[in-house]
C-alpha cells in the first residue's frame, strides 16, 4: 500500500478532488482526517461526505462516536492505524484527506501521544470556570515546570495550556518530553500533497459554503443535537458553526449575528491552517485539482516517500 495525504485549508476542494481521483482509479480508499467528522449527527456543519460519495468510494473514520463523547488524538491515531492496515490487506491505496493538522501528524509521523489524566484536567478546568485563574496564569505555571512546552503555545490558548499542564502534572514528565514535537518534520512514507488556494478565494468559498449549509438545514441539525438527553461534549460544542448557532439557540443571540461570527471564525481558522501546513517542508503544493491529482498519481507510481 502507498498512502497519499491530500491536505489544505477548509473549502480548498480537498474532498472533491480526492473523491474524483479515487473514483477514477478504483483502487483507493479515503481516510478522513477531520476532528469533527468522527461525530455522528454532525453532518451538514462538517461538510461530511454524503451517502452517494461513500457508496462510490469507501470512506473511513466517519461517524465513530456519539456527539456527547470526547474523542482524543490518541483514539484517532489508533483508529487510523487500524484503517490503514485494513486498506493494505485489500491491496488498495489510502488517501488521507482533511485539514486537522495535528490528527494528520499523529498518523504520518507516528507521534507519541501522552496519556489522559481526567481528574487533573477537571481540576484545571474548574479553576478556569470558577474565575480563580486565567489561561495565562496556567501558562505561567506550565512555564515553571516545562519552559520548552510553554514556549510552543500561546498563553491564551486555553485548550492547549490545559492539556500540556494536565500531562505534565499527571505523568510527572514534561509535556515537551513526548517525542521531538511538532517542530520536527522527519522522513515519512506518506506522500503529502497540498491544495493551494488564494486567501480571497478561500474567503469567498467559506461564505458560500455557510449559505449552502444554512439552506440545507444546519440550524435544525444543531437544534436536534442540543436537544439530545446527553447533549454535546465540550469538544463537539466548539466545532465551527455549531458553537455560534448554539449561542443563538441557548443564549438568544440573533441568528444573523451568529452566522456572521461563524464565517469570520472559519476564515480565521483557515489562516491558521495555512500557517500550519506551510511550515511542513514535505508538502508538495498544487495550484488546482488537476495538478493535485497528477502529484498523487506520481506518488502512487513511486514509493510515496518524502524526505525532510
Amino acid at each position: 500500500m502507498t498512502a497519499v495525504a491530500l491536505v489544505g485549508v477548509t473549502a480548498s476542494g480537498k474532498s472533491e478532488t480526492a473523491l474524483a481521483f479515487a473514483g477514477r482509479r478504483g483502487d483507493c480508499e479515503i481516510v478522513s482526517v477531520d476532528s469533527m467528522c468522527v461525530y455522528r449527527g454532525m453532518d451538514i456543519g462538517t461538510s461530511k461526505p454524503n451517502a452517494a460519495a461513500r457508496a462510490a468510494v469507501p470512506h473511513h473514520l466517519l461517524d465513530l462516536v456519539e456527539p456527547e463523547e470526547d474523542f482524543t488524538v490518541a483514539q484517532f491515531q489508533g483508529a487510523a492505524r487500524a484503517a490503514l492496515r485494513e486498506i493494505a490487506a485489500r491491496g488498495h491505496h489510502a488517501l488521507l484527506v482533511g485539514g486537522t493538522g495535528l490528527y494528520l501528524r499523529a498518523v504520518v509521523d507516528e507521534l507519541e501521544i501522552p496519556g489522559r489524566y481526567p481528574e487533573v484536567a477537571a481540576a484545571l478546568e474548574t479553576e478556569l470556570d470558577g474565575g480563580r485563574v486565567a489561561p495565562a496564569d496556567l501558562h505561567a505555571r506550565l512555564a515553571a515546570l516545562d519552559p520548552v512546552g510553554a514556549g510552543r503555545m500561546e498563553p491564551t490558548n486555553r485548550r492547549r495550556v490545559v492539556r500540556a499542564l494536565e500531562v505534565t502534572l499527571g505523568s510527572g514528565r514534561p509535556f515537551s518530553a513526548f517525542g521531538p514535537g511538532l517542530e520536527a518534520y522527519p522522513a515519512t512514507a506518506t506522500a503529502l500533497v497540498g491544495m493551494d488556494v488564494r486567501p480571497d478565494e478561500v474567503d469567498r468559498r467559506i461564505g458560500a459554503r455557510f449559505d449552502a449549509m444554512v439552506a440545507a438545514g444546519l440550524v435544525d441539525e444543531v437544534r436536534a443535537l442540543a436537544a439530545r438527553p446527553q447533549g454535546m461534549s465540550r469538544t463537539a460544542r466548539q466545532a465551527l458553526g455549531y458553537r455560534e448557532i448554539l449561542a443563538h439557540l441557548e443564549d438568544g443571540v440573533p441568528l444573523d449575528d451568529c452566522l456572521e461570527e461563524a464565517v469570520v471564525r472559519t476564515r480565521q481558522f483557515a489562516r491558521r491552517q495555512a500557517s500550519w501546513f506551510r511550515r511542513d517542508p514535505r508538502i508538495r503544493w498544487a495550484s488546482d485539482a488537476g495538478e493535485a491529482e497528477a502529484l498523487a498519481e506520481e506518488a502512487l507510481a513511486g514509493d510515496g516517500s518524502v524526505h525532510a
